[in-house]
């Protein structure tokens, strides 16, 4: 029996990659006058985004370019991603129907409270665990075993949802039920190196799987 649905964040609960490329793509071209296409932005995704600026860029002042990327990120967020009803209603549903729910994300607190509350879903998860939680970066499973202890779940009783290969090699090795999503417009993994137990499409189609209704 699953009772607890953990989601990655950018590309699984919220199509945030659009934001991300483009506070990204503004902090390399402010601070290392680079443009970097949005590939190349997508391979260095696992640490948090204080990881990544400090892993790649070249210019010394790290701290103001993290800065930066924050004020990017809050000021376009609005225009760049879109509340998504579907996915709003998917997690009130997980509640209604008692399965608790959880985030495990590379992304930094920060950036995360910044889309949690631009898209309504501050209060919705029982566990959040970001970048900053950890000391190995996906796809480790130490978030996502940390998750699991503080929502006091059993590693068979879980499904670990993601859009990336790194989502699902941490579930694996998590020895959870891994699930790779595409069902929002921009997501990471057209196809996964590992697979997954199950690929959705569609959000209608995972409440079908655990036969939960629509609001």
């Amino acid at each position: 029996m699953m009772n607890a649905v953990v989601f990655d964040f950018d590309g699984t609960l919220a199509n945030t990659l659009p934001i991300c490329f483009y506070a990204f793509q503004s902090v390399f071209k402010e601070f290392d006058k680079r443009e970097l296409s949005s590939d190349t932005i997508k391979e260095m995704f696992g640490p948090s985004e204080t990881g990544i600026i400090r892993n790649n860029l070249l210019h010394p002042n790290k701290e103001e370019a993290i800065e930066y990327f924050y004020e990017k990120y809050s000021e376009s967020h609005q225009s760049l991603v879109d509340v998504n009803p579907e996915i709003l209603n998917l997690l009130k549903s997980l509640k209604e129907a008692d399965i608790k729910t959880g985030i495990y994300t590379g992304k930094a607190k920060r950036s995360l409270d910044i889309s949690l509350k631009a898209l309504n879903m501050e209060g919705l998860f029982d566990v959040i665990i970001t970048g900053d939680d950890v000391i190995k970066p996906k796809p480790h499973p130490e978030g996502l075993l940390k998750a699991l202890s503080l929502l006091q779940v059993a590693n068979s009783e879980a499904i670990y949802i993601g859009d990336s290969d790194a989502n699902i090699v941490a579930g694996v090795q998590a020895n959870v039920y891994t699930i790779g999503v595409q069902w929002l417009p921009e997501y990471q993994t057209p196809a996964f190196s590992e697979q997954p137990d199950l690929v959705i499409k569609s959000v209608k189609e995972f409440r079908r799987f655990l036969k939960v209704g629509a609001l």
